[in-house]
C-alpha cells in the first residue's frame, strides 16, 4: 500500500433477518434492532441496523485492501447516522500515509446519501 492508494469500495446491501442474525452473535437484543413497531413507536423508520455492524463492514474494507484480518492494527471511527435495512451501504477510503511497514487509512461508509460512518481511521500493517 501506498500513500493515496484507494481502497477498494465495498458494496453490502443489508437483508431483512441480518439483525437477527447479529443480535444472536452479538447478544444485543435491543428491540430498536429487531422489533419493527417498536422502533417506530420511539420516533425511528424502522428496525436499524447495529452500529457496530456497520463498523465490521468498515473494518472488512480494511483488511480485505490490506491482505488479511491480522492486518489491522488499530480502528476508530465516529458514527454519525442510523443504518437501515434493504439499502445498500459503500465503505471507500484512500490511505493517508505510510511509515514504517504501517499504512494509516481513512475511509467513510455511506447509505443512501447519508454518511453513517465518518472520519474512521485504520493503521494496517504491510
Amino acid at each position: 500500500m501506498d500513500a493515496g492508494d484507494k481502497i477498494p469500495e465495498l458494496k453490502v446491501t443489508p437483508d431483512a433477518y441480518l439483525p437477527h442474525r447479529y443480535a444472536g452473535a452479538s447478544g444485543d437484543f435491543n428491540p430498536i434492532h429487531i422489533d419493527e413497531q417498536f422502533a417506530k413507536n420511539v420516533g425511528l423508520p424502522g428496525r436499524i441496523l447495529h452500529g457496530l455492524w456497520t463498523m465490521a463492514q468498515v473494518a472488512r474494507a480494511h483488511t480485505e485492501a490490506a491482505g488479511g484480518p491480522d492486518k489491522l492494527g488499530r480502528l476508530t471511527v465516529q458514527f454519525r447516522g442510523m443504518g437501515v435495512i434493504g439499502e445498500e451501504i459503500t465503505v471507500s477510503g484512500s490511505v493517508d500515509a505510510v511509515d514504517g511497514g504501517t499504512a494509516t487509512a481513512h475511509s467513510e461508509a455511506e447509505q443512501a446519501g447519508n454518511r453513517i460512518i465518518r472520519n474512521a481511521e485504520a493503521e494496517l500493517s504491510e
